[in-house]
């Protein structure tokens, strides 16, 4: 729970000025399903291995705001974590997403939660196999991309941890799960796009899994608040993933 103490502590910090990371160390490619699928990398400095994230976005892509996805690549290689933002919707994905009803978009996700999957098994795959990988890989992801994260993380035991941000696991995929790896969720408790219980339910499942898991409420905090340029809870929410990652993937 986000106490009045963290809330003064999260204001201290936003106070602070925040450096822009500017472009990708690296942009390639990860072919899955047929379709080649843009991979970001933002690489932490240094020759030596070091663990990776691989962050997969929302419905309506990195570039609906890129910055506030940037923080956290900010945040993580300022630990010595790379970080790899998958564009993981295809050409096909993007138009039943922006064109459909609420419905229609839930039917179609349910359908493509499993390819998906594939295609972060692809990319890490491709992660692992680099010469300053150390062999350490998380998870984070935000709204449909969290959903996509767990059920990525239920089938992949390579993935070491799993930081979700207003999601929670693919109900298809919740009845199968035999293995989860520690993870965080975050959510707003005022979030009308994606209810609590799913934030919850998740963590829920983890420890029915036998995994270390947490939840964060944040009160009166709506669908992707740390998205906001001025909330408190901007900062406090990109310090409890980067130190939860960190804290995880350290060898």
């Amino acid at each position: 729970m986000i106490t009045r103490r963290t809330a003064l502590t999260g204001l201290a910090t936003l106070l602070l000025p925040i450096p822009a990371h500017g472009a990708p160390s690296e942009e390639f490619k990860i072919v899955s399903g047929g379709d080649s699928l843009s991979v970001s990398r933002y690489a932490a400095a240094g020759s030596e291995r070091r663990p990776a994230v691989i962050a997969l976005h929302g419905a309506h892509g990195v570039e609906i705001k890129p910055r506030a996805y940037e923080r956290y690549a900010d945040a993580l290689t300022a630990r010595g974590i790379d970080t790899y933002f998958l564009s993981y919707m295809a050409p096909a994905d993007m138009v039943a997403l922006t064109s459909t009803s609420h419905e229609t978009r839930e039917a179609y996700e349910t359908k493509r939660f499993e390819g998906w999957a594939d295609t972060v098994a692809a990319t890490v795959t491709d992660v692992l196999g680099r010469p300053d990988s150390s062999g350490r890989i998380g998870l984070l992801g935000f709204s449909l991309g969290s959903y996509i994260a767990a059920e990525a993380a239920a089938r992949d035991r390579r993935i070491a941890a799993l930081a979700v941000l207003y999601g929670g696991m693919p109900h298809a995929m919740a009845t199968k799960i035999k293995h989860l790896p520690p993870l965080i969720v975050l959510h707003g408790e005022a979030d009308k796009n994606i209810p609590i219980e799913e934030g919850r339910q998740l963590v829920a499942l983890g420890k029915l899994a036998g995994a270390d898991a947490e939840f964060v409420p944040y009160p009166g905090r709506a669908h992707g608040f740390d998205f906001s340029d001025t909330d408190p809870m901007t900062r406090d929410a990109i310090d409890r993933v980067t130190k939860f990652f960190q804290a995880r993937l350290a060898t």
